[in-house]
């Protein structure tokens, strides 16, 4: 009996074989017991039973569907614990221990293992602003600026190919994109949106999805009252579903009425929903603003009210010392797009003072047609790390561990979802992922946030779970079949070239 409960700690130690054969012997052993206390009908026997399954339930350990081990676990919780040789168990769709391997096996049995000895577990990331159906538009306008780029090109595209089929295998092409380089959760604010919805679910990722909303005929609603009659069913579809948390997304100041603004406002609060928009994203906003209200893009949105509320805002380029203070009053989240903002040279947003007032700034893609044309968060984290760094002169400014937690924890935060995603910790959503440490780029390894952040690549994701189920194992999809999807893209490719005269 000792020895049943003494196997040697190790990897080895906790096999299914080894498992089965040690609960079979204590199950015969059991058995036998209750067995002899019927027969002699002593309480002593009877007494020795309980102790013995009351033992067995801490020897065996607590139930557990899977348990991830790795080289390094980076939890981005509070203290930032980065684990050495750690491990995280998952029951059904949350994290029910984080902890060193040995001690996670000693407490948990676990019907699969997946081991990594050779990888970083850490948080899924998070793309805190995209519009993932526009990865079919990839490269159709590049080199030119914001205005002749959405004017002459991405409006147009949009009236004459995008429909709710467009958008569905758009949004497959990018959330394979995304699942297969570490994004679980994104926000997106595009058109059809429960196409994109459909896809989300379809791919087992996270999404925060918003209807656009805009002034004019857009592919799929006339009037911006249309539109908001159609979020107001999308809302109420998609209440406490375990993926799919529903937005509502006004476009922007320069694409919007200031009742339409106000109204979007009041529909989001009263679904106790997200607000999402684009904000202070580029110097002609800003200057129209300031001649025609006499103030800044984001004292605009605060005296219409559209800040009073859950709100994620993308860009925040122009964003002043006193702008900044009023974002931090009200709570607000922003979505910092470095490759965005450079590609379209439309400036860049001053994270470091964000940060430094206690603002959650997030990572995001933006794009990807013409504004970025990738969905690759881990460069994403990259580029944001760096572009601080040249902006201000400061080498020093966001080192590699802000910047992953702008891509997990603080994304979440962002996107108000820190309470349930962003770290790894008991009680939160089993949404991580797996980074290969066994390749060229990947070694030596001093610090292993400066190694996710400057060295490792979207590519060397090995593994991706979203609420505890995978979605990506060991680099190929396991909810997307790549091969329709790419075959879509290219038939959607040559139509959109087709209709712009290409």
């Amino acid at each position: 009996m000792i020895r049943l409960f003494n196997s040697p700690a190790g990897r080895g130690a906790r096999t299914p074989a080894c498992r089965v054969a040690t609960l079979g012997d204590a199950r015969s052993f059991i058995h036998s017991v209750r067995k002899s206390a019927n027969t002699a009908r002593t309480s002593a026997c009877a007494t020795v039973v309980s102790i013995f399954l009351a033992f067995g339930a801490v020897a065996f350990g607590e139930p557990a569907d899977t348990i991830y081990t790795a080289r390094y676990v980076v939890t981005m919780n509070a203290r930032r614990d980065l684990i050495d040789d750690g491990a995280v168990a998952i029951r059904g769709q949350r994290i029910v221990g984080v902890g060193k391997r040995v001690d996670i096996e000693k407490q948990f049995q676990a019907r699969q293992h997946i081991n990594r000895p050779d990888a970083i577990l850490m948080p899924g990331l998070i793309n805190t602003h995209t519009h993932a159906a526009m990865s079919l538009f990839r490269g159709i306008a590049d080199d030119m600026v914001v205005q002749d780029w959405l004017n002459k090109f991405i409006f147009p595209a949009e009236a004459k190919n995008v429909t709710a089929d467009f958008v569905l295998w758009g949004t497959r092409l990018a959330c394979l994109e995304m699942m297969l380089s570490g994004t679980t959760t994104f926000v997106d604010m595009y058109y059809f949106e429960d196409s994109v919805a459909k896809a989300t679910k379809e791919a087992g990722m996270r999404g925060i999805l918003g209807e656009t909303m805009i002034r004019f005929k857009s592919p799929d609603f006339a009037t911006p009252k249309d539109m908001r009659q159609w979020t107001a069913k999308f809302l109420d579809e998609y209440q406490g579903d375990a993926l799919i948390t529903p937005a509502v997304a006004p476009h922007a100041i320069y694409t919007n009425d200031d009742a339409d603004l106000k109204a979007a406002r009041e529909l989001a609060n009263k679904f106790h929903a997200p607000l999402v928009m684009h904000l202070a994203e580029a110097k002609f906003e800003l200057d129209d603003t300031l001649r025609t209200r006499h103030m800044t893009p984001t004292r605009l949105v605060e005296s219409l009210g559209v800040l009073d509320g859950w709100t994620i805002l993308a860009h925040a380029i122009y964003v002043d010392a006193a702008d900044a203070k009023i974002l931090k009053a009200h709570g607000a989240g922003v979505a910092h797009c470095p490759s965005s903002n450079m590609k379209l040279a439309s400036g860049i947003a001053p994270v470091v003072r964000f940060l430094a007032l206690g603002i959650p700034v997030g990572v995001g893609t933006d794009g990807p047609a013409g504004s970025n044309n990738d969905f690759d968060l881990m460069e994403e984290m990259n580029l944001a790390a760096d572009l601080q760094k040249v902006s201000t002169g400061d080498p020093t400014v966001l080192p590699a561990e802000q910047a992953v937690a702008m891509g997990t924890i603080l994304g979440a935060r962002a996107a108000g979802l820190e309470k349930e995603i962003g770290s790894l910790e008991t009680g939160k959503r089993a949404d991580l992922i797996t980074l290969r440490l066994d390749r060229p780029n990947a070694v030596p390894l001093y610090n292993v946030y400066s190694q996710i952040v400057y060295a490792l690549k979207g590519s060397d994701v090995q593994d991706v779970a979203v609420n505890g189920k995978p979605i990506v194992r060991d680099g190929h999809s396991l909810t997307l079949d790549p091969a329709p999807i790419l075959a879509k893209a290219k038939e959607y490719a040559a139509k959109v070239t087709a209709s712009l005269g290409k």
